[in-house]
């Protein structure tokens, strides 16, 4: 075969559904083998990738495929943990590190590590308890979770569940009448922070969901009925919307900016973080502007196709807030999937990392016992990493600890 031909052959599978049902998030193959299929309990489970092949056995094709997809060919969403593959670890030697202290402290609450599960919708796709069995999970590894505005649990019932307050995750939609209540929801139910998301202000290409919906068998209008006018009808009705006409509201905006966060801070007393910032320019602007916390995000690669990890991101807009004189934190998410990328990202200057993908593969294969054995095993790693680059706690977690491979 010739060396055009193989090539030409090459941009034939890449384009295929098939390519796509076979390969993920990370790159590895997603194919279960028996011995992954079989799988009874999470505790033999040994690591999170393992969780994604168990998932795809349990979750319909069509919500596999929105759970996997990233944007156009799925770059930004390869990228986000393949960054961490060339930073190293430069470990240190002689430490004392009998006793690790992996809390963190965000606004004036203590975690058990520096890890959060981040907002995702429609959990109830992925299994029949939905963010009730992640609320649950939460609770017993003492995990802060952060509600979705399209969850397909009330804020309400998941406060309940977990047990202390969560945070409150906010798509400004296309009516501030709508976006008030939501936030005055928040408020009632005694969510501490609003965290606004702005890396989608329109809409998204994402060709992998619609390849795995190509293949899904069942009939989608039982779950997901028509909608009068609003082709985002799925979204609009989620308990969060419960009593309000959105027949006229999309989800996303492209009219928000600088001065709709002006609004939002001056419309409630919680604590703001921006989720989507990804420059340093907006992240000086998000100090000028009464920012609480910024969330490095670009939304799991699936807002939109710049081709960067957010990892890479971090180091720029550390600088940019340290110059600004702020000390807001500043966390991360993206491409989280072993203990020494939380490590990593720490020691880059984030103060919290968030988690997406793997918590809903965990909670896919096995409801809160999978979620929960995420979270275990993501602290086992990150505490050995501490251990293994010696040192005690978040803060002595410095950038001497890395370097570029």
């Amino acid at each position: 075969m010739s060396v055009y031909a193989r090539r030409q052959f090459l941009r034939f599978l890449a384009a295929s559904p098939i390519c796509s049902l076979s390969y993920g998030a990370a790159g590895q193959s997603q194919s279960a083998s028996p011995a992954q299929a079989a799988v009874a309990s999470p505790d033999l489970v040994l690591n999170v990738f393992e969780f994604e092949a168990i998932a795809r056995n349990h979750i319909p094709p069509a919500h596999f495929g929105y759970l996997a997809t990233g944007v156009d060919d799925d770059r930004t969403l390869r990228a986000n943990h393949e960054a961490f593959n060339h930073l190293q670890l430069r470990p240190r030697r002689l430490v004392d590190v009998a006793h690790v202290d992996t809390s963190v402290e965000l606004f004036g609450t203590t975690w058990s590590a520096p890890l959060f599960l981040c907002p995702c919708g429609s959990q109830h796709a992925f299994h029949p308890e939905g963010e009730l069995a992640t609320a649950r999970a939460a609770k017993t590894r003492k995990t802060l979770q952060i509600l979705s505005t399209t969850a397909t649990e009330s804020v309400e019932d998941v406060v309940r569940e977990a047990g202390f307050p969560i945070w409150q995750q906010l798509y400004p939609t296309t009516s501030w009448q709508v976006t008030e209540r939501i936030v005055r929801r928040a408020e009632k139910a005694g969510c501490p922070v609003l965290v606004i998301t702005v890396d989608i202000p329109s809409g998204r290409n994402t060709e992998t969901a619609k390849r795995f919906a190509a293949t899904d068998t069942r009939n989608c209008a039982t779950c997901h009925p028509p909608s009068s006018k609003n082709v985002r009808g799925a979204s609009t009705r989620k308990p969060a919307f419960e009593g309000i006409d959105m027949s006229e509201v999309g989800i996303y905006t492209p009219r928000f900016t600088w001065e709709s966060v002006r609004q939002v801070r001056a419309l409630t007393s919680m604590k703001i973080v921006l989720k989507g910032l990804q420059a340093a320019e907006d992240a000086t602007l998000a100090v000028e502007h009464g920012v609480d916390g910024i969330l490095i995000s670009n939304h799991g690669g699936r807002a939109e196709e710049t081709g960067r990890a957010t990892i890479e991101c971090l180091p720029e807009i550390i600088d940019a807030v340290r110059r600004a004189n702020s000390n807001i934190p500043v966390m991360l998410d993206g491409g989280i999937r072993r203990g020494t990328d939380i490590f990593k990202a720490l020691a880059y200057g984030a103060r919290a990392v968030g988690i997406g993908r793997p918590y809903l593969w965990g909670l896919g294969a096995f409801g809160q016992s999978g979620v929960e054995r995420v979270l275990d095993l993501l602290h086992t790693e990150f505490t050995l990493a501490m251990q293994q680059c010696g040192v005690r706690s978040l803060r002595e977690i410095t950038p001497s600890y890395v370097g570029r491979a």
